[in-house]
C-alpha cells in the first residue's frame, strides 16, 4: 500500500486524528489521553497490522516534550510515524505501550531515563544508562551540566 492509500485508510479509521502525509512516511499527530487507545487501534486492525514497533525515541521540541513511534507492518510492508506530547513539561506522563510492543521496555527506559517522561502502566519503568542517583534527564534542552558546558 502506498503512503497516500495509507492516508487515506487511517483517515477513514482514525477520523478523529491528525493525519498528514510526511515525507518518508505517514504521520500520525496523536492526543496523549488517547494514545494507548488509538495505538492499539493501529496494532490490532487487519487492514493497518502494525506488528512492530522499530523505534521509539523522547523528543524537546520548541518547550514540549513528547515521543515519536514509528510502526511498521511486517504483512503488509507499510509504516508510519506517530508523534505525542505530554500534556506538562514540569510532570511529562504518557501511556506506556510495552503491553502492545515488547520493544517498548527498553526505548521507555531509555526515554524515562534521559529525557524523564514517566510512562503509566510500565511493568519496570527505572533508570537505564545513569546512575539512580544522578540529577536530571541530559537530552532535555533544559538540561545544564555545570562540568562539560556545551552551548549554542
Amino acid at each position: 500500500m502506498d503512503n497516500q492509500a495509507l492516508q487515506t485508510l487511517l483517515s477513514e479509521i482514525l477520523p478523529d486524528t491528525e493525519i498528514i502525509q510526511g515525507g518518508q512516511f505517514v504521520e500520525i499527530n496523536l492526543d496523549p489521553t488517547h494514545l494507548h487507545e488509538v495505538l492499539t487501534i493501529l496494532k490490532n486492525n487487519d487492514q493497518c497490522s502494525f506488528n512492530f514497533l522499530f523505534c521509539e525515541t523522547g523528543i524537546d521540541l520548541n518547550g514540549k516534550l513528547g515521543v515519536v513511534y514509528h510502526l511498521r507492518s511486517i504483512e503488509l510492508g507499510h509504516s508510519c510515524v506517530c508523534r505525542v506530547f505530554t500534556e506538562s513539561r514540569e510532570n511529562p506522563v504518557l501511556d506506556s505501550v510495552a503491553d502492545l510492543w515488547s520493544a517498548a521496555l527498553f526505548y521507555e527506559r531509555e526515554i524515562f531515563d534521559l529525557f524523564g517522561i514517566k510512562f503509566n502502566n510500565h511493568p519496570d519503568l527505572r533508570r537505564l544508562f545513569l546512575e539512580d542517583d544522578f540529577v536530571g534527564h541530559p537530552l532535555r534542552k533544559d538540561f545544564e551540566d555545570p562540568i562539560n558546558i556545551i552551548r549554542k
